[in-house]
């Protein structure tokens, strides 16, 4: 394939078919925690270990970083370097909702910033699985079949005009006041969906517009999602399809990490919402 990034994103769309399938026989919790301190499912490492392996094996690829390790894995010296959260929101598989693959293609070895993004995107494995990406300033949309092939659904993925939905995450007790000051204000306004997947309430934000959130809470003021492989993909993603995305101050996308499993407060959606949210924590 002579478009490098588009072998990067074929191999995601390919590996995706066989984590789907491989979720039913692999939802107990390993001994181990991921380095973010969390208990990783069978799962998790099955889908990680896949995606490192056939990622690397592709020249254009010069590492590849996921949340299950603690360390960027060097490959061939490819230009691109490949940032994965093999399974986000494999919490869910136990309860059999939504969760998903999402990663981000980087042109500066990781941890990099985020305006080191070239393409992003995810693979949410709903009722059907599908895979957004964004590229080149659009967002296109795919149905994937059981073999990885896409089929064309939306050319140029928008934000709609009305938001319709919101959906915040973290225990509300830990929240600030500031923070559940905005959120009173937008439930009299926006109807609640959250599904405890990222990938997936970031998704209804997508499909109905409104705004998505993890703040920064009391007692963790980082909040709980890292910057490079949730943040900066989901800001590119929204950002792309017309929307807006903050750590509460500033751009996602203008945050540079200093480590590769830092974290973030993180918020997407439509401008609107964005901005009366930094003003409401500013």
């Amino acid at each position: 394939m002579s478009d490098p990034v588009e072998a990067i994103v074929d191999v995601v769309a390919r590996t995706a078919p066989e984590v789907r399938a491989g979720l039913a026989g692999r939802r107990v919790y390993e001994s181990e925690e991921n380095p973010s301190g969390e208990r990783q499912l069978a799962a998790d490492v099955y889908a990680d270990e896949l995606l490192e392996e056939r990622l690397l094996d592709l020249p254009a690829v010069g590492s590849y970083a996921s949340e299950e390790r603690e360390a960027v894995v060097d490959g061939d010296g490819g230009e691109f370097h490949v940032a994965c959260d093999p399974l986000d929101g494999s919490s869910n598989l136990k309860s059999n909702n939504t969760m998903g693959t999402l990663f981000g293609v980087y042109e500066e070895p990781l941890p990099a910033p985020g305006s080191a993004l070239v393409a992003s995107g995810f693979v949410l494995f709903g009722p059907v699985t599908t895979m957004v990406l964004a590229r080149e300033g659009t967002v296109r949309e795919w149905v994937l079949d059981d073999d990885g092939d896409r089929e064309l659904v939306t050319g140029d993925l928008r934000l709609p005009d009305e938001p319709t939905v919101y959906g915040f995450g973290g225990r509300v007790p830990n929240w600030t006041d500031a923070f559940a000051d905005y959120v009173a204000e937008v439930e009299e306004e926006l109807k609640l969906r959250y599904g405890g997947a990222m990938i997936g309430d970031v998704n209804q934000v997508l499909t109905y517009g409104g705004i998505f959130g993890y703040p920064g809470l009391r007692d963790r003021p980082a909040g709980k999602l890292r910057l490079l492989f949730e943040g900066h993909p989901i800001a590119h993603v929204v950002e792309t399809a017309g929307g807006a995305s903050s750590n509460g101050e500033r751009s996602l996308l203008d945050c540079e990490p200093d480590g590769l499993h830092e974290r973030t407060p993180l918020f997407v959606g439509d401008d609107e919402y964005v901005e009366r949210l930094e003003a409401a924590l500013s």
